[in-house]
């Protein structure tokens, strides 16, 4: 069993220096992609748990100055980064008793900061897209130009025995395996990310809504006042 490691890095080492390119570039997309994927769990699990605590606390904390001041504690969450935008713009209009002017202007600091979370959450995401769609066609190139030298090899030494074509296919295999290795991860990732931040998306879009009447509200109680 410990021949196989050895007959492995073997092949690698063997391999001609196009083979040798297309598996190093392969390998740098892997651990981009594996860093791109931790990266990216830990920043998403933070803000969709923290943005469920903090909508819990927006439903149960009637008064907007308590629930700013409650924000304070889910700095992570993407629902309570597009309420302290919202608020302070909120507090910035004052009682001016403009109540549909402000709602809209409130509405639009709220999209604003929507968008922005939606760029952040979304940053570097793509780049597994493009290893999951690229990083097979690099290995099939691999295995293409690795299956050509070896019939070259063929050609020159006027031999077709089993014992002198299998390095040349079985380096050249490698090429595509390597690809496959890359893309795998890289596309479970990117879909699971897809579907964690379709699902924030659609929280800020409902609480977009939500915010801004309860701004209106809370403006109309305070002119009757």
């Amino acid at each position: 069993m410990n021949d196989s490691p050895m007959g492995l890095f073997s092949l690698i080492s063997d391999s001609g220096p196009v083979v040798l390119f297309v598996l190093l570039l392969l390998l740098s997309f892997s651990v981009i992609s594996w860093a791109i994927i931790a990266y990216k769990f830990n920043t998403v699990r933070k803000s969709k748990q923290e943005s469920d605590e903090f909508l819990d606390c927006f439903f149960e904390v009637s008064n907007l100055d308590r629930v700013f001041a409650e924000s304070e504690k889910y700095r992570n969450g993407s629902l309570a980064r597009v309420f302290r935008s919202g608020y302070l713009e909120y507090r910035a209009l004052g009682k001016t008793g403009q109540t549909a002017s402000s709602a809209e202007r409130i509405r639009r600091a709220v999209k604003r900061e929507s968008n922005r979370e939606s760029k952040r959450l979304s940053f570097l995401v793509p780049f597994l897209a493009t290893v999951g769609n690229t990083a097979p066609f690099i290995g099939l190139f691999g295995t293409v130009w690795g299956i050509m030298n070896s019939f070259h090899t063929i050609g020159v030494t006027q031999s077709a025995s089993l014992a002198s074509v299998a390095p040349g296919i079985s380096e050249a295999l490698i090429a595509t395996a390597a690809g496959l290795a890359a893309a795998i991860p890289a596309v479970m990732g990117y879909n699971y990310f897809v579907q964690q931040i379709g699902s924030i998306e659609r929280d800020l879009e409902d609480f977009s809504s939500e915010f801004s009447a309860a701004c209106v509200e809370q403006t109309d109680n305070s002119l009757h006042v």
